[in-house]
């Protein structure tokens, strides 16, 4: 696995890549080895800075950190992104396990089902095999929405407090881990950052 170190007005010595390191050993067991990383170390009046960036196949996934000592920070932004790790494979796992049943949906006897036909009634057969079967109409229902009892948290870690470019959006909403984050551009245009099923996340302009 490649890592690309990048230290502003800060060394990167030795001892912060064996943590770093030992870090991205624990992501590897969740993610696997398929991935590139980029680490940002800056130093700003004795404030350090831990910035690491890591691209799986549907990423990228950022941890952000910031602390007086440079290991504390690379350690924070590390669990940060552990987590994030965990969410993006359990999301992954979902992803295919929906799409398996999808496909096993569309199988009749071990053969692909033929395309319905664009009206409300779905027309199949039934028959213990292709050669017995009887063609049958299967008339579609209305479905019946389900009402479920509404539970609201007020969340201010969606939305941003001081307008901000694109970059800065998307990593403040995967620093905070938010699926949906509100923020106004530098020229006060409000946009909504929301992360789909996939992992991708999608830009959402208010008129």
């Amino acid at each position: 696995m490649n890592v690309e170190y990048t230290g502003r007005q800060y060394e990167v010595t030795n001892a912060i890549r064996k943590e770093v390191e030992t870090g991205l050993a624990k992501i590897r067991k969740i993610l696997g080895d398929r991935f590139e990383t980029k680490v940002i170390l800056t130093v700003e009046k004795h404030r350090h800075k831990a910035e690491i960036t890591i691209s799986p196949r549907n990423g990228p996934l950022v941890g952000l950190a910031q602390a007086k000592d440079m290991t504390i920070a690379v350690n924070e932004a590390l669990e940060h992104l552990e987590k994030q790790a965990i969410k993006y494979k359990t999301r992954w796992q979902a992803k295919k396990r929906s799409a398996r049943k999808a496909e096993e949906v569309k199988k009749w006897n071990g053969h692909p089902a033929p395309p319905l036909e664009p009206e409300d009634d779905i027309r199949t057969a039934v028959g213990s095999s292709e050669k017995t079967a009887v063609p049958v109409v299967v008339h579609r229902y209305p479905a019946v929405a389900k009402t479920t009892e509404v539970h609201l948290v007020r969340s201010d870690d969606a939305v941003a407090l001081r307008p901000m470019t694109l970059e800065e959006a998307i990593k403040e909403a995967h620093f905070k881990d938010r699926d949906v984050f509100v923020f106004r551009d530098p020229k006060g245009k409000v946009m909504v950052l929301h992360r789909a099923r996939d992992g991708k996340m999608q830009l959402i302009e208010v008129p």
